[in-house]
C-alpha cells in the first residue's frame, strides 16, 4: 500500500461527512466562537492519539507475536465490516445524547475522529512496513487534515450537500472502503500461501 492509498483509507474510516450531524448536535448549545476553540482542541487530541497508536502499535503486535499476514487478513475483515456499516447504517446509529457541558476528549476526539476502527487501521498499516513510518505519519496527518477541514466548515458542507447528499457521499465512501478491504484481505491470503508453501 502506498502513502496516498493509506491516507484515503484512513480518511474514509474517519468518515467526517457521516459524523457532521453528530458534531453539530454535540456543539449546538455552545456559542460559535467557543465551538471553534473546542473543535480545534478535540482535533489536536485526536491527532495525538492517532500518532500514539501509529508508533506504539508495532510494539504491541511484536509482543503478541502476530505475523504480518494475520494482521493483513484481520485488517481486511475489520475494514469490510466498517464499510458495510457505512453502506447499511443501523437505525439510530448516528444519534447521540445531547451533552449539557462542553465535550472534552469524549465523544468528539474519541470515538468520533479517532475511533477504535481508525486506531486498529493505524496499527495495521504500521505493521505492513515498519521502515516506512514517515510515509504512514504523512498518510495519517493528511487524512486528519482533510477531516479537520471538513469538520471546521461543517455548516458550509451541511448546507451544500444537505442531509441526502451527506448520506450519498458516505455510502460511496463505504463502497470504496469495501474494495480496499477485499484487496487487503486477498494480499494477506496470497502472502500467507506464499510463505507457507
Amino acid at each position: 500500500m502506498d502513502t496516498w492509498s493509506a491516507a484515503i483509507m484512513l480518511f474514509f474510516i474517519m468518515d467526517p461527512l457521516g459524523n457532521l450531524p453528530i458534531f453539530m448536535s454535540v456543539l449546538k448549545g455552545i456559542e460559535p466562537k467557543r465551538q471553534r476553540i473546542i473543535l480545534i482542541r478535540e482535533l489536536l487530541f485526536s491527532l495525538g492519539i492517532m500518532l500514539l497508536f501509529l508508533y506504539s502499535g508495532q510494539a504491541v503486535l511484536d509482543f503478541l507475536n502476530v505475523r504480518q499476514e494475520t494482521v493483513s487478513i484481520a485488517g481486511g475483515i475489520i475494514l469490510f465490516l466498517i464499510a458495510i456499516r457505512m453502506i447499511f447504517p443501523q437505525p439510530g446509529a448516528t444519534t447521540t445524547t445531547q451533552t449539557i457541558t462542553e465535550p472534552f476528549l469524549v465523544p468528539l476526539a474519541i470515538p468520533l475522529v479517532a475511533g477504535p476502527s481508525l486506531l486498529a487501521a493505524l496499527i495495521l498499516i504500521a505493521n505492513q512496513d515498519p521502515t516506512r513510518m514517515a510515509d504512514w505519519t504523512l498518510a495519517a496527518g493528511s487524512a486528519w487534515l482533510a477531516t479537520s477541514i471538513i469538520l471546521m466548515f461543517s455548516g458550509l458542507f451541511h448546507r451544500l450537500l444537505g442531509e441526502r447528499g451527506l448520506i450519498a457521499v458516505e455510502r460511496l465512501m463505504g463502497m470504496i472502503l469495501v474494495m480496499i478491504a477485499i484487496q487487503m484481505f486477498l494480499d494477506g491470503i496470497s502472502s500467507y500461501l506464499e510463505h507457507s508453501l
